[in-house]
């Protein structure tokens, strides 16, 4: 009996020694808390971007409850205090690194040889011009087109001669060279020519480009330059089959689309399509029969600059619930997408 009890103590005493030398573990828990990301743009009266906002400019619903604001980042263009580019030395410009994010834009083109749309469109190419001059070496312009099928003419560039080149000649009466992915960002390596090619609908199109951009980062822009889409029946305009899909899939992506109307006309049932994919994605539309030029200085202004509001995560049921967004010490345009998908 005395030999077990001294044997136990040896082990025991064994046992604190290598406790007393192991060092004790530290155990933490780290909890991620997801955030959500609204992208706004706010306008003035003139349609210019308002900067200098932070979070207590803002307010937030989304499925009619509050939702707090961790903070708002401002993503801009050029300062104003940047000199401006001509176009003759702004074509080939270099990738400048200064730390500010440049633009993502996609120019998509419905073609169509109805005249009272290809004049129209004819005209938006020219005025495009103006919009290429204003861009930054930081910018990326990728340029699309849709008819029978999605076309893809550039992968996302700086290069100026290359898009304005497009736009003049080829996009109309022309057919696109096979492409190389660019360097990154790419939507040739998201999207192929072939691919494309089996592309439609401008539903599928819009859709396939959202999946194309959806991995890049920060807000892309649309800038859709046709003449509408939808099914007009007997009780009115209705969406195609796809295009639900395609506004989820442009929702995912931080993707707005900006609608150039080019018909030739006060009002046609079309234009419900570029109405609704605009304002759900949180772009605008707009009719360019009677003031092209304006339509374009819109684009501009609106696209110089948004903010990135980032909320807590909003205790709501799974499914889709209405985003409301508000200014609450200033004057101002929103411009924001209308809905957020709660996933399971």
């Amino acid at each position: 009996m005395r030999v077990f009890w001294v044997g136990s103590a040896l082990v025991l005493c064994l046992v604190l020694g290598h406790a007393q030398e192991k060092p004790a573990q530290r155990y933490t828990e780290q909890v991620e808390v997801e955030r959500v990301l609204v992208d706004v743009r706010v306008l003035d009266s003139e349609g210019r971007p308002v900067a200098g906002l932070d979070a207590d400019d803002f307010s937030v619903k989304i499925g009619g409850k509050p939702v707090p604001i961790d903070s708002a980042m401002w993503v801009g263009g050029a300062p104003s205090n940047e000199p401006a580019v001509s176009a003759e030395a702004g074509a080939r410009a270099p990738i400048t690194d200064d730390g500010r994010p440049g633009r993502l834009i996609i120019f998509l083109f419905q073609k169509d040889l109805e005249p009272s749309r290809l004049t129209g469109l004819m005209r938006m190419l020219i005025e495009s011009q103006s919009f290429i001059d204003g861009l930054t070496p930081r910018d990326r312009v990728a340029v699309l087109s849709f008819d029978s099928q999605l076309k893809i003419w550039l992968d996302f560039t700086n290069d100026r001669d290359a898009i304005r080149q497009v736009l003049r000649r080829r996009i109309l009466f022309g057919d696109p060279e096979p492409l190389l992915p660019s360097t990154t960002p790419s939507l040739v390596s998201r999207l192929d020519s072939a691919t494309a090619s089996k592309t439609y609908t401008i539903e599928k199109a819009l859709h396939s480009i959202a999946d194309a951009v959806r991995g890049l980062p920060g807000s892309k822009s649309i800038v859709f330059v046709g003449h509408g889409f939808g099914r007009l029946g007997w009780t009115g305009v209705s969406m195609e089959h796809g295009y639900e899909d395609a506004r989820e899939a442009l929702l995912a992506a931080r993707t707005s689309v900006f609608s150039l109307d080019v018909t030739k006309a006060d009002y046609h049932s079309l234009e419900v399509g570029l109405q609704m994919v605009s304002r759900e994605t949180g772009g605008f539309f707009a009719r360019t029969h009677l003031f092209p030029a304006q339509a374009m200085n819109r684009l501009a202004g609106v696209l110089a600059g948004y903010y990135v509001l980032f909320l807590e995560q909003p205790q709501v049921r799974p499914g889709t619930h209405g985003i409301d967004v508000k200014l609450t010490r200033r004057q101002g345009t929103i411009l924001a997408r209308e809905n957020y998908v709660r996933q399971k």
